[in-house]
């Protein structure tokens, strides 16, 4: 298993997912940068953080799996080396697993960047405007927090997006289920019964009620984790179309 990460490791290297894994941050970052600029007053760096987190659990991280799942699933698709792949002496569900290992690592390293960068374009923002410099303790342990939980969360979109996009060999069906399910949790954000929405579930982790953060973390993480065993599974028994 670790030998096949590894070499999941260096196929990312040599991929666009690395760009996208910095690029997605760095517009949330660049999007602070300037709404900093344009403030009248100091706001406090919880507000500057909880912001780029919002932005990140309620859009870009669910547009940022269904890429990321799509170019991961791409690699193998699109040189149609998948009957290569199965035929080695290894366990096919290794292949599978070593693929979503790599997926949740870089939304983790996603999730860390967001607030490694966010922090960074306001600190700047601040030497150029010192009027609007954040006010109050940055606490990162919370930040961080708050940020892993999201990516919790989202263990199940994860595994979803993850499925679609390596069960089919054209990209359209994961785009489809992607797009799809971001424009309905957008739609269904104040509905109770977005809180079954998969790709609503990064972003209950802000939410006020308790009962919203719970749910998302027990729907999100637990049953996640349950989806992407399925998935690997039932991947590993059959062919791709």
């Amino acid at each position: 298993m670790l030998s096949v990460l590894s070499v999941e490791v260096r196929k990312l290297n040599r991929s666009l997912a690395l760009l996208l894994a910095v690029a997605a941050p760095s517009l949330i970052a660049i999007f602070a940068f300037f709404m900093m600029l344009r403030a009248k007053q100091p706001s406090p760096w919880e507000m500057w953080i909880g912001t780029g987190s919002a932005i990140w659990a309620y859009f870009m991280m669910p547009m940022s799996v269904t890429a990321l799942t799509a170019l991961v699933a791409h690699m193998e698709h699109g040189p149609k080396s998948w009957d290569h792949l199965r035929a080695l002496p290894i366990p096919r569900w290794s292949l599978y697993a070593a693929k979503a290992a790599c997926v949740i690592g870089l939304v983790v390293l996603m999730s860390a960047g967001v607030l490694a960068l966010t922090a960074a374009s306001v600190s700047l923002a601040a030497l150029i405007k010192p009027a609007v410099a954040p006010t109050g303790a940055f606490d990162l342990a919370a930040y961080a927090r708050m940020l892993g939980l999201m990516a919790v969360a989202g263990t199940l979109m994860i595994a979803i997006q993850f499925w679609v996009a390596m069960r089919f060999a054209s990209f359209v069906p994961a785009l489809i289920v992607g797009i799809g399910g971001t424009f309905f949790a957008v739609v269904a954000t104040s509905a109770k019964q977005g809180v079954f929405m998969p790709w609503q579930m990064p972003v209950n982790v802000l939410a006020g009620e308790v009962w919203r953060m719970q749910a998302a973390l027990g729907l999100g993480g637990g049953l996640g984790v349950i989806v992407l065993i399925l998935a690997v599974a039932h991947l590993a028994r059959r062919e791709v179309l």
